[in-house]
C-alpha cells in the first residue's frame, strides 16, 4: 500500500543517525511487546505480513510521531480489535469481560518458546516455472495496491537487472489479507542510482531489492 511507512527516497527525513553499541531494547516494555507480538502470531492470530499490514496502516500522525516498538504495540491493538480477539472496551478496562475468541492454533507451553522464537521458513514449491533469469532486464510495476505489498515506491516504473533467483516464497501481498500463500518466484533485482533518481545521482550507486515475480515486467 502507498503510505506513510513506505520512505525510500522521500525528502525531508534527514540524515539515518546509526546509535552506538544500541540495544535490542531500549525500555523494559519494547521487550514484552515483542514477546506478545510473537505470541499473538504463533497462537494463529495472524502472520507476519498481516502484522506489517496493520502497522502501516497507521495514521500518518500517528506513525510518525511513534517510536518502532510503540508502532508495534498500536498494529497489534487494532488486529487483535479488528478480528475480535479484544474489545475496545477491555482494552480500557485492562481485563477480560467475557469469553475469548478461540486462537486458530491454540495456546502453547512453556516447551513451544524455543521453537516459536526460531524465524520462520517461508520456501515453497514453485506452481510454474520462473518468468526471469540472470541478466534479464525487468521493470518494476507502476502498481499502487490498496492493501500491503514489499515493492517500494521508489522503484515503481524503474527498469533493473536481475541479478539472481531467490527461490519461491510465501506472496506477503496474499498473504497479509489472509487469502493464502500464493506462492510467487522471488528475485534480487539490481537498479543504477541514475536510473532511480536522475542524472544527478552518484554514478557510482546501485541499489538492491528482492522483488516477487507479480511486481515485475520484462523491459
Amino acid at each position: 500500500m502507498n503510505g506513510v511507512h513506505d520512505m525510500g527516497g522521500m525528502d525531508g527525513f534527514g540524515k539515518v543517525e546509526a546509535e552506538a553499541n544500541e540495544p535490542t531494547f531500549h525500555e523494559k516494555w519494547e521487550g514484552r511487546v515483542m514477546a506478545m507480538v510473537r505470541a499473538m502470531g504463533a497462537a494463529g492470530a495472524h502472520n507476519i505480513d498481516t502484522s506489517r499490514f496493520y502497522r502501516e496502516s497507521l495514521p500518518p500522525h500517528v506513525y510518525l510521531s511513534s517510536s518502532y516498538y510503540w508502532k508495534w504495540l498500536l498494529g497489534l491493538r487494532d488486529n487483535l480489535v479488528a478480528k475480535g480477539f479484544v474489545t475496545e472496551s477491555e482494552l480500557a478496562a485492562g481485563h477480560a469481560k467475557e469469553a475469548a475468541k478461540p486462537l486458530k492454533k491454540g495456546k502453547f507451553g512453556l516447551d513451544s518458546v524455543e521453537r516459536i522464537m526460531v524465524r520462520g521458513r517461508f520456501e515453497r514449491p514453485p506452481p510454474a516455472l520462473a518468468k526471469f533469469k540472470p541478466g534479464d532486464r525487468v521493470r518494476a510495476k507502476n502498481m499502487h495496491p490498496a492493501t500491503h505489498t514489499r515493492l517500494p515506491r521508489y522503484a515503481r516504473g524503474h527498469v533493473g537487472v536481475v541479478e539472481r533467483i531467490l527461490g519461491c516464497q510465501v506472496f506477503p501481498d496474499s498473504a497479509s489479507m489472509e487469502l493464502g500463500e500464493n506462492p510467487q518466484w522471488l528475485y534480487n533485482v539490481v537498479f543504477g542510482g541514475a536510473e532511480l533518481w536522475g542524472p544527478d545521482a552518484d554514478p557510482t550507486v546501485k541499489v538492491s531489492i528482492d522483488a516477487f515475480e507479480p511486481y515485475l515486467e520484462p523491459a
